[in-house]
């Protein structure tokens, strides 16, 4: 595959843009799970189902619109002050009062009460003269005309009714023009304005979700921006990784050209790791197909790291940035586990081109099936990345798919390598590859 056209016409995304997006896309994914799992999100929800049913919106529009004087309070006190207000009324009550009355009416239950009827006897009778003029009185007159009345009945009931706790509360609800503030449901309303306010509800309310579809497939296992100053002080070792501490990790090949160099030719300086390629004789051990390890003379020097302290997993996403520089070499960002096979090329380049693939066994044959990408600038920086799945593997270069197979995937858990080395074929250089940050993921349970 030629990258050319898609890098010049745009098609490929840039390095740093690309980088700066996944910054953005991953720290507000962290942010966007970070409100989801919140009690406020969740109170907010809550209020929203509620607030925004019919049933509060007709309960808000009736407490905020209705007048005073359409309520059932409003009409009974009306009627009440009314009638305890009225002059006759009062009378009535007054002379409810009057020792005169109960006199009156006691002296009616008596055999002597004809005797009012009688003037020459009232005319000599100055108890019956008292009586009598009673008798006539506006007073009495009035105490008739409401005694045990509709209209007394009713006053005693509504006073009965209004001096109640219960409706002097709901008459003084009704009666505030701010009556909706003071409600429970104002209370809910205004925590669900204040939340829709909050930063984060408003940032996840106004995010598309399904922008973080992908990331939240994975979970992130590994990760070095190499901000250490020394291997020892890393989850990265120099060598080969061998299941048993009888084989020795820091070796070169005989059929290579280039002594693996024990870590000197690593070093890290301002968050890059810079594996090196020099031209320099050097003593080395070596492993010979035929005579096993030997003392090889070599004129080159470089290194392999492999990450086995950081992951060793089965499946998931593997990413690194990194930029290749020297022809004559191969540098190599790939994955291993405990035997030879399988293997995986995240990323190979000879100086030319980048290879990717993956290396496999049957009882049979050995097999890799792989393909090559050009038309990059090695030299600068990309992101090279392995989707690995059950049923396939997928290579990306930043946001391009570059090879796809389901052929030789791994069923073992496999662990990160980096390494520089020059082969039989090669001419040989010096060079260097570096690497930015790299990191690994796993697919979410």
């Amino acid at each position: 595959m030629n990258l050319f056209w898609k890098r010049i016409l745009g098609q490929m995304q840039s390095t740093s843009k690309m980088e700066a997006q996944f910054a953005v896309l991953n720290a507000d994914f962290r942010r966007y799970v970070s409100i989801e799992e919140s009690k406020e999100l969740a109170e907010y929800r809550e209020l929203f189902d509620k607030v925004k049913s019919a049933d509060f919106k007709e309960k808000k529009r009736v407490l905020v619109n209705r007048k005073y004087k359409d309520t059932q309070e409003y009409r009974d006190m009306r009627k009440f002050e009314k009638l305890n207000g009225d002059r006759k009324i009062a009378l009535y009550y007054e002379t409810l009062q009057n020792p005169l009355l109960a006199e009156y009416l006691e002296f009616r239950k008596r055999p002597e009460y004809m005797l009012l009827s009688k003037s020459n006897e009232v005319k000599k009778n100055p108890d019956l003269q008292r009586l009598k003029k009673f008798e006539r009185s506006k007073e009495y007159k009035n105490y008739m005309r409401f005694h045990n009345s509709y209209v007394i009945k009713e006053l005693e009931s509504l006073r009965e009714k209004v001096t109640t706790p219960e409706f002097q509360a709901a008459n003084a609800f009704w009666s505030d023009p701010c009556r909706w503030d003071k409600t429970d449901e104002a209370a809910l309303e205004r925590r669900f304005n204040e939340l829709a306010e909050n930063e984060d509800i408003k940032f996840y309310e106004k995010t598309d979700g399904n922008k973080f579809a992908r990331l939240r497939l994975y979970q992130q296992t590994f990760h070095d921006s190499f901000d250490w100053n020394s291997l020892n002080a890393s989850r990265w070792e120099s060598g080969f990784n061998y299941p048993s501490d009888k084989f020795v990790g820091n070796h070169s090949f005989t059929n290579e050209k280039q002594a693996n160099n024990n870590g000197d030719n690593v070093s890290v300086y301002g968050g890059e790791l810079s594996i090196y390629t020099r031209k320099e004789r050097k003593l080395a051990l070596a492993w010979d197909k035929v005579r096993g390890f030997v003392n090889h003379q070599f004129e080159y020097t470089s290194d392999v790291l492999h990450g086995t302290k950081g992951v060793c997993q089965k499946e998931g996403y593997f990413r690194a940035k990194i930029r290749f520089e020297g022809k004559g070499l191969t540098q190599a960002f790939w994955l291993t586990g405990e035997h030879i096979l399988p293997h995986i090329n995240i990323a190979v380049c000879d100086g030319k081109s980048i290879e990717v693939g993956t290396h496999w066994a049957t009882k049979f044959e050995k097999k890799y099936t792989s393909t090559r990408i050009t038309g990059l600038k090695l030299n600068e920086y990309y992101i090279y990345s392995l989707e690995w799945t059950a049923k396939e593997l997928i290579w990306r270069i930043n946001n391009i798919e570059v090879f796809r197979t389901t052929e030789g995937v791994p069923t073992e858990p496999l662990f990160p390598m980096l390494s520089a080395f020059i082969a039989q074929n090669q001419k040989g250089g010096e060079g260097v590859m570096q690497v930015d940050w790299i990191e690994a993921w796993c697919a979410c349970k």
